[in-house]
């Protein structure tokens, strides 16, 4: 039986992204073999971590630790993780590898150079994009062209990145993917007792709450809708945010500095986030980076109004004051206007019906396509 192996640099990309496609390698046919690490850098708690593993147990796919470190600028670390990842290779001459993340697509595309293995890389957003950092332009896109030519198949997850990906690097394919896939009739035809949950969380039928879903991280920038919601001080909005992350302990000593107690609710990891979305009335999305969320397309299928920041992959989801507001700056006024908006029902925002191209079945057909195309490289 063939073996083919997907790498990533930690294991919460393998569980948030990564079964489906596990799923369908094992269909198809293959000894799926998985590699990242396991012990540091994930966005989920460890117990999400020890389910992953006993998931991988049931699929019958191995697994293996290899210590990447998400920061690009641990090279010792990252060095050693290469040496890893090349030593899995050539111990077990897979047919071919699917990488993600910038570190695992560095690491696993030179070891596949090296090991002569075929090679799939999905960018689950570039670093550098329409006005991202100097910085980043200079670091990760000579890399990112340098390694397109030892890319067999390069995946992109939005329109920017597809175009810039087609008339720059030198992958042999370039394939636009509308994401990595969501079960759309879940988060649109989600039966449950609203005003329960509501209850079970401590909110009323009245409140007016404001959902964002993501790590605790800068790039995230959820920061921006606590100060707007000091600004607003309405006091039946709540603002809830799922996720864990390193700002836990900054965004608490700001909610304390606002007095923002009653109103701002780190929720932590959930697992029952379906039920979130339909208990909201809004849906706030500040990054400053994506590829293509999938708590954006979560929020959409869900039917909720969204307001997101105006960047590569959100522009590609929503359109401007039809399913939702795109704000071009920063600033924290701009948020304020587009809450308040929503809040006094003077913008009336469309449920789009057309999700089905970001479903999970869609998805794995173009998956499949793929899997099978490099068999004829």
């Amino acid at each position: 039986m063939d073996k083919v192996l997907i790498l990533a640099s930690v294991a919460s990309m393998i569980d948030q992204f990564n079964i489906p496609n596990i799923e369908l390698l094992k269909n198809m046919g293959y000894e799926v073999h998985v590699a990242c690490n396991f012990k540091k850098g994930n966005s989920c708690p460890v117990d999400k971590v020890n389910e992953l593993t006993m998931k991988l147990n049931e699929l019958n796919v191995k697994y293996f630790q290899i210590d990447f470190d998400r920061n690009v600028f641990n090279v010792i670390q990252n060095i050693k993780a290469y040496k890893q990842t090349y030593i899995l290779l050539k111990k077990n001459r897979y047919k071919f590898i699917h990488c993600h993340s910038p570190i695992g697509g560095v690491c696993g595309r030179i070891a596949a150079h090296r090991t002569k293995t075929k090679v799939i890389y999905t960018a689950h957003g570039f670093h550098f994009y329409k006005g991202a950092p100097l910085l980043y332009w200079l670091l990760f896109y000579p890399i990112e062209k340098w390694l397109s030519k030892y890319t067999d198949i390069l995946i992109t997850i939005n329109r920017e990145d597809e175009s810039r990906a087609k008339e720059k690097f030198n992958a042999r394919n370039v394939y636009y993917l509308p994401g990595i896939g969501i079960s759309v009739e879940r988060y649109r035809n989600k039966c449950f007792d609203k005003i329960y949950k509501r209850k079970e969380l401590g909110l009323s039928e009245n409140d007016f709450v404001i959902l964002s879903v993501g790590e605790l991280n800068k790039n995230k920038n959820h920061e921006i809708i606590i100060k707007a919601l000091y600004k607003i001080k309405e006091k039946n909005i709540h603002y809830m945010i799922c996720g864990k992350g390193p700002l836990e302990r900054r965004f608490i000593k700001l909610i304390n500095k606002y007095n923002l107690n009653d109103n701002v609710h780190l929720m932590g990891f959930r697992t029952d986030i379906d039920e979130i979305y339909k208990i909201s009335d809004l849906f706030v999305f500040p990054s400053f980076r994506e590829g293509l969320s999938v708590a954006l397309m979560e929020a959409l299928a869900s039917g909720l109004p969204v307001i997101a920041s105006n960047i590569r992959g959100n522009n590609d989801l929503i359109e401007h004051g039809k399913n939702g507001i795109l704000i071009d700056d920063n600033k924290i006024d701009s948020y304020v206007n587009a809450i308040l908006q929503i809040y006094n029902k003077t913008i009336s925002l469309q449920c789009f019906d057309n999700y089905e191209i970001y479903d999970l079945y869609n998805i794995m057909k173009i998956m499949k396509k793929i899997y099978s195309e490099i068999l004829q490289y």
